[in-house]
């Protein structure tokens, strides 16, 4: 009786390198499906690089893949007014006011991490779609890199300073909007949103989002309140976490800074990505 021969352990696709035969074949059935349905875009969004991007955030599941990639494509089309000008000079104000900092250090599992500051806002100056071209923008660079691609990000919200001039700004299409680049729009893995110094009036606007969010994105929401120090260094180690928020990293002026210059530093290539009509 012959003897059964082992299986080969399956292949971790993530792991391989973007040349692998095992990813151009993936990327090759990613582009075969954009002709099939006949996406409306330009060729030069389809390169392996942009490709292989939606594969690795659904772990190569080439249907998954062109889900996010059809949808991301819509939500670009449909908003415009985010998508078309991705030009860190649009939303200097907000960059030089601190409102986004990303983290230098990855997190153990290999996330990058990113800080939202609400009280940087100034909705007089700056409307929500701003903030959205601005979180965009650093969405598109941080999904360029490999060790993103393959553990996704994770995301810090710090309320402090939520006013009802903010809260105002949220409407059920703003909220619409939210909503979908957290689900199946973006080729990013969200692993997990802390919101931190969170306002009792910040509570309804969070209802009305969440109406529009899945159940999976649901389950990677923490609340850490006014005392997030505990919670917050539960889920990131102190070394990576600015000082002010009772870490031991450098501080999120720094932080904010460094990434303001990444931005502007990119503005070439967030040109180009940007959305043509």
């Amino acid at each position: 009786m012959d003897q059964e021969k082992p299986r080969s352990p399956p292949v971790n696709f993530n792991e391989l390198p973007d040349d692998s035969p095992h990813v151009r074949a993936a990327i090759a059935a990613l582009r075969r499906k954009t002709v099939e349905e006949n996406l409306q875009v330009r060729q030069s969004e389809l390169s392996d690089a942009d490709l292989v991007r939606f594969l690795r955030c659904r772990d190569f599941d080439c249907n998954l893949a062109w889900k996010v990639l059809k949808n991301y494509h819509k939500w670009r089309t449909e908003y415009p007014e985010i998508s078309t000008n991705l030009h860190p000079s649009s939303v200097f104000g907000l960059l030089q006011a601190g409102y986004l900092g990303i983290l230098k250090e990855r997190d153990p599992s290999g996330s990058k991490v990113t800080i939202y500051r609400i009280a940087s806002w100034d909705p007089k100056i700056f409307s929500t779609d701003d903030l959205f071209r601005l979180s965009l923008m650093a969405s598109e660079l941080i999904s360029r890199e490999l060790d993103t691609q393959q553990n996704g990000v994770k995301v810090i919200f710090d309320l402090q300073g939520w006013t009802f001039a903010q809260a105002f700004q949220i409407t059920p299409m703003v909220a619409r909007k939210v909503a979908f680049s957290l689900t199946d729009s973006f080729p990013l893995k969200v692993r997990g949103i802390h919101l931190i110094n969170e306002p009792l009036i910040f509570y309804h606007v969070f209802k009305l989002i969440k109406c529009f969010l899945s159940e999976k994105i649901k389950a990677r929401i923490y609340l850490h309140g006014n005392n997030f120090a505990h919670g917050l260094l539960k889920h990131f180690p102190a070394s990576i976490i600015p000082e002010e928020y009772y870490g031991e990293a450098a501080s999120i002026e720094e932080v904010s800074k460094e990434t303001t210059d990444f931005l502007m530093e990119s503005a070439d290539y967030l040109q180009s990505v940007s959305f043509h009509a």
